[in-house]
């Protein structure tokens, strides 16, 4: 139920994400776009290294001591993390903001650093805020987290649109001293939603505290004496964290080093010019990748949620409990993966065009990136939870390893696609989808080696994705009769989501055990309804 909590909110706070980026887009324009989601790829790799390991490691590190009762230890790991995070958080906000010039000339992009300026502080918060949800997930309390991320997300919304369009207009006031391009203040603008949201959730969390001290001091004076000194917990902090942001950063690298190489080689091999690649970057790392990362959202969420409990029935030696658990995430978020990743597909072109009526010519090449890469949905889940149950084993580097192998294996088809094929944006999307599936392949096998666990094909594969190509065929049938009926894009898009929704929900309650779907959260409370 804490992972059904966290999924919730996740879903809830990329839905947020997306459905303000909407606008957001259609203000800043396809440049200010690019410009915005490159500045996020670099804005996203220094807090990997900063902040983004902290809940997982704050969480993992609190769960095993106060699953034995050491919990003053626990407190104790919370305190040095929070230093931790205060040292790192400082690096990356003095990166970004002396760094932002230098990153403008290196990926080709004339005002590049503006958004930087604004992201670099951001840093900073999201490294406190990060510690502060790990205690509280280490206590296998996912609420506050939830709240938070809500929370975050909603304000993030409202100051984002509202500042990229009040740079907008500065920029194309002409009686005002603002030299900088409409794009470019656009993106600015926009980062100022990210920088608010972060703090505003970051003084929920410090009133949080504050509130429950006297029960916080009443806990970490309670149960065994401390038996580690302080150089024992730093090393136990550094032993986790370090892989795990190696692995987020293998992982982040391959955005930012598309970015890179994509416009690199667009420029200064095959003459394309900056504007182009710029648009061409932002179509898919918004239009694209906004729609992947929704479903996706929920894998992330249950990746975070699960890891306690894992971390919990692995310290005592409970391995068939941990194996019982990886199959009800598994089943869980497969459920929603397909349907998901199908539905994407069969619908990119009524999406876009209710989404994103702003896109005018690059309409075409919005429609075919989502419709060709939309299977990446699966394969993210897959990796992405395959990547924290191994985590939650205490085997830290085998997710970074395989990261790295499917990096090197991404950066190589990526490079041969754009140098000598005539694929432009399609080359990122082959690359979005070889990097987790090589990943998600690598990550399950060190599962069945190290935890005997065997992947379910047949009730996890083969009877999902069979009900989902029904829920596909319906799909399309009602969205072509539909535009032959000359029906609006909203109603081509709606009628056939309905139509989805309902055939799939009874298959699959038929085609998936009835034992399977009572073990998770949320779906087991219809089981007996259904029957």
């Amino acid at each position: 139920m804490q992972g059904s909590v966290l999924a919730i909110a996740g879903l809830i706070s990329k839905a947020i994400g997306f459905i303000y980026r909407i606008p957001m887009a259609n203000i800043m324009g396809n440049e200010g776009n690019g410009l915005y989601s490159v500045a996020f790829g670099i804005y996203n790799i220094a807090l990997t290294l900063s902040s983004y390991s902290m809940p997982l490691a704050v969480s993992k590190l609190m769960s095993s001591r106060l699953s034995e009762g050491r919990n003053k230890d626990a407190h104790r790991i919370f305190s040095i993390s929070f230093i931790f995070a205060l040292i790192m958080g400082s690096l990356a906000w003095a990166g970004l903001l002396f760094g932002a010039n230098f990153f403008a000339e290196l990926y080709q992009k004339p005002g590049l650093q503006y958004p930087l300026f604004i992201l670099a502080p951001t840093t900073f918060i999201v490294a406190l805020l990060g510690t502060c949800r790990g205690y509280f997930q280490g206590h296998r309390n996912m609420v506050p987290t939830a709240v938070s991320q809500v929370l975050e997300q909603i304000v993030n919304a409202i100051v984002s649109v509202l500042a990229a369009s009040l740079f907008v207009k500065m920029a194309e006031d002409t009686t005002r001293d603002f030299d900088v391009s409409r794009g470019a203040a656009g993106a600015a603008g926009g980062t100022m939603g990210t920088l608010a949201g972060a703090t505003v959730a970051l003084f929920m969390f410090i009133l949080l505290i504050v509130v429950n001290l006297r029960k916080i001091r009443a806990e970490r004076n309670s149960g065994e004496a401390s038996n580690e000194d302080t150089a024992v917990l730093w090393k136990a902090l550094f032993l986790t964290v370090f892989p795990v942001i190696m692995s987020q950063t293998v992982y982040q690298l391959g955005y930012t080093i598309d970015d890179l190489i994509f416009g690199n080689i667009m420029v200064r091999v095959r003459g394309i010019s900056e504007r182009e690649t710029t648009i061409l970057q932002g179509i898919f790392n918004t239009q694209y990748n906004q729609m992947i990362n929704l479903p996706a959202a929920i894998a992330v969420a249950f990746s975070s949620a699960v890891l306690p409990s894992i971390v919990g029935a692995y310290t005592k030696g409970e391995i068939a409990e941990v194996r019982k658990k990886m199959d009800t995430v598994f089943r869980f978020n497969l459920l929603i993966a397909f349907p998901s990743a199908l539905g994407l597909s069969i619908l990119a072109h009524p999406i876009m065009d209710v989404l994103f009526p702003a896109l005018g010519e690059y309409h075409g090449t919005a429609v075919i990136l989502l419709f060709t890469g939309s299977s990446a949905v699966i394969f993210y889940t897959l990796s992405t939870l395959s990547a924290s149950m191994l985590q939650g084993m205490d085997h830290m580097w085998a997710p970074v390893k395989h990261s790295a192998i499917s990096l090197v294996v991404h950066v190589l088809i990526l490079t041969l696609l754009l140098l000598f094929t005539p694929l432009k944006s399609g080359a990122l999307v082959i690359g979005n989808v070889t990097f987790p599936m090589l990943t998600s392949i690598l990550n399950i096998r060190s599962l069945k080696k190290l935890a005997d666990y065997r992947l379910d094909v047949k009730g996890m594969l083969i009877k999902p994705l069979l009900a989902a190509l029904v829920m596909e065929a319906v799909c399309f049938i009602v969205y072509f009769a539909t535009d032959r009926l000359g029906g609006s894009s909203l109603l081509q898009l709606i009628l056939p989501l309905i139509a989805g929704m309902a055939t799939y929900i009874p298959l699959m309650f038929k085609m998936v055990p009835a034992e399977d779907l009572a073990r998770m959260p949320i779906i087991k409370k219809f089981v007996k309804k259904h029957k």
